[in-house]
């Protein structure tokens, strides 16, 4: 298979995935019990005109086939509890979100990978034992308890803002006490997702370098006299990656996961606490919106690490020729 078939071949499936996603979370909210506009004060008159603007007094059927003629065209319809368009709230949010799973993501990529390096090399040592197990620990905490146990600590000590983005009381900052102020909010968040994140990245991490070091290639490395760090490093790592780089779609999509319940304790305003406020008061076309961002970046991590997996171990391009 060539490069450029397989790009395609991936390309469709990320679109498959994101109008699978979308299209089922429209379809699933509409046939939920109850109507759009219920949570919003206003007269029955004023409630069936807003209907009747929206589209969400036709059949299911046609309201669904109309929405995906818009979305087609990046317009994903107009919010029924916010009275602005889908696309403004998406881009404001998935911008919040986006910053969030990415400062997530470094934290564990590296905290997870150096320790997993450390203790797949060194199995026997007290230290890298000590690392393993506490790998268990984070690995056996969700997101949503390790984000209450951090609320918690914060309420307790007064270390860390209880939730939010910024500090509401200060809000004209300089560049760098802003930097500092959204660092101070960023702590909880990032380490309720990030841990057990790295944690898994510890675990697959020791166990690949420890299976790669009993490679052919690494023993006959050693045997022509080169230190065991430089063959680790130079030899075992890179191969080792694979399985861990092969994760890094699966880790994306479960960070937009863990962020849904993270963001809400957090009161993060990212796309998670943004589709539950959708979801409360079922607002069809945002919940859809949401969704599709989400599987959005599901299918661009899945990419990613498919392409980072490709420039670092050449038996995967080997068979993405094959």
């Amino acid at each position: 298979m060539t490069a450029g078939r397989f790009l395609l071949r991936r390309a469709l499936f990320a679109l498959l995935l994101v109008f699978v996603v979308s299209s089922a979370s429209l379809v699933l909210t509409r046939l939920a019990p109850g109507a759009e506009s219920d949570d919003i004060t206003m007269d029955p008159a004023a409630r069936a005109r807003l209907r009747a603007e929206l589209g969400l007094d036709r059949p299911i059927a046609a309201q669904y086939f109309d929405w995906l003629l818009h979305a087609a065209r990046l317009d994903f319809g107009r919010s029924v509890a916010f009275s602005r368009p889908v696309n403004e709230l998406l881009a404001e949010r998935a911008l919040n979100t986006a910053v969030l799973a990415a400062v997530a993501l470094a934290a564990a990529t590296l905290i997870g990978i150096p320790a997993g390096i450390y203790t797949g090399s060194s199995p026997r040592r007290a230290l890298p034992t000590v690392l393993r197990g506490l790998s268990l620990v984070f690995l056996s905490i969700p997101p949503l308890l390790g984000s209450l146990l951090l609320i918690l600590i914060a309420a307790r000590t007064g270390w860390f803002p209880l939730g939010g983005m910024s500090s509401m009381t200060q809000p004209q900052l300089s560049w760098s006490s802003w930097l500092a102020d959204l660092g101070r909010h960023l702590t909880l968040p990032v380490l309720a997702l990030a841990a057990p994140l790295a944690a898994t990245f510890e675990r697959l991490q020791s166990q690949s370098i420890e299976e790669a070091q009993h490679e052919p290639f690494v023993r006959a490395a050693l045997a022509r006299g080169i230190s065991r760090d430089d063959a680790i490093w130079r030899h075992a790592w890179p191969v080792s990656l694979g399985p861990v780089l092969g994760l890094y779609g699966v880790a994306i999509g479960s960070l937009f996961s863990g962020s849904f319940a993270v963001e809400v304790v957090t009161a993060w305003p990212g796309l998670g606490r943004l589709m539950y406020e959708a979801l409360r008061a079922r607002d069809v076309y945002l919940v859809a919106g949401c969704a599709a961002t989400g599987a959005f970046f599901l299918a661009l991590g899945t990419f990613a690490s498919d392409m980072l997996l490709a420039a670092v171990d050449p038996r995967f391009r080997e068979g993405a020729r094959g």
